[in-house]
């Protein structure tokens, strides 16, 4: 099953049309997968942190990393993983510094150290190259590293990538705290309001923020999203990289043209796909055709009635597109 799509920009790629090939291989039901996928440290060379692991078909899987948005975990990834885990083995990590994994790099929290931290991870794994799976800031971090090490890179997916973003629109959100609170120097009184707030208020502020339709979630992930928060809480340095990395993204996003994500996207050879909600509420929708249009070897599927985090709201979707991807790669026909 092949899915043709208009990009939406207003741009000279405007009328750019994607080719993404869907799987129709049987997947799990998403109620009836483990929740959440077993959690422990792992030491990876100097490297501590806290990873997921979702085992796959066989000894002979390929395997599947997937890396977190900006103040997410590895359990971002839990329904998309568990789908995928009919293909391949799925390792899901808490990047340094957020949810359990202990900060590693003081006060560093670039997406080009964090993707560093990830080749130390793969590098210590035997170096095989992977599926990689980015979001939002895990995205900006999986393209760094897909650049700068294509040796570990077998397909690349990007969902809503950090891309440089520097016009937000306060109106996309219902609390323009929670845009507000990821700038730097400005962001601290935002940053402190919502220190005010309990754990079930901040998850359904989240789910304002990144999901088209909240109300799509059910109770029962609502209150495990809400034990991980408190879990979280109880976490010393929950807040710090979060806030680190805000700036450190803000920065990226003013750096000059010849080291900004745009040129970075054009050094990915790996197939490569592009997945944006038409109603990401965090990284604007314009920013997807120029995205997949200037990496080699990139598609695009903009997926409708979705937000920011759509392996979460549309997982069914969003692995069968992945399949197609792993599977147009293996035949060469990507």
């Amino acid at each position: 099953m092949t899915l043709l799509l208009r990009a939406p920009c207003a741009t000279s790629r405007a009328s750019l049309l994607t080719r993404v090939p869907l799987s129709d291989a049987p997947l799990p039901d998403v109620d009836e997968l483990c929740w959440p996928w077993p959690g422990r440290n792992r030491q990876f060379g100097d490297l501590t942190v806290h990873v997921r692991e979702t085992p796959g078909p066989g000894l002979n899987a390929p395997s599947a990393v997937y890396l977190h948005g900006l103040g997410g975990t590895a359990t971002n990834w839990n329904d998309l993983a568990g789908l995928l885990a009919t293909k391949a083995d799925g390792l899901a990590i808490d990047l340094p510094g957020f949810g359990l994994s202990p900060p590693s790099m003081g006060a560093d929290y670039r997406m080009a150290t964090q993707a560093a931290a990830v080749a130390t991870i793969l590098d210590a794994r035997g170096g095989a190259p992977v599926h990689l799976l980015g979001n939002s800031m895990g995205g900006g971090i999986a393209l760094l590293l897909a650049a700068s090490r294509p040796d570990l890179v077998r397909t690349l997916t990007l969902i809503s990538p950090a891309m440089p973003d520097l016009r937000p629109n306060l109106r996309r959100v219902s609390d323009p705290r929670m845009v507000l609170a990821v700038l730097p120097w400005i962001g601290r009184r935002a940053r402190r309001a919502l220190g005010q707030l309990t754990p079930r208020d901040h998850v359904d502020l989240m789910l304002q923020l990144c999901f088209a339709d909240p109300r799509r979630v059910s109770e029962a992930r609502l209150a495990l999203a809400e034990a991980e928060l408190v879990e979280l809480m109880s976490v010393p340095w929950t807040g710090r990289a979060s806030n680190a990395a805000a700036g450190a993204i803000f920065r990226e996003w003013l750096a000059p043209a010849r080291r900004s994500l745009w040129s970075v996207a054009q050094r990915v050879q790996a197939p490569t796909l592009v997945v944006w909600g038409a109603r990401d509420r965090v990284i604007s929708i314009r920013k997807a055709p120029r995205t997949a249009a200037l990496l080699p070897a990139g598609r695009l599927l903009v997926l409708p009635r979705t937000g920011h985090t759509a392996q979460m709201e549309r997982p069914v979707t969003v692995a069968r597109a992945v399949l197609g991807l792993w599977d147009a790669a293996e035949q060469g026909t990507w």
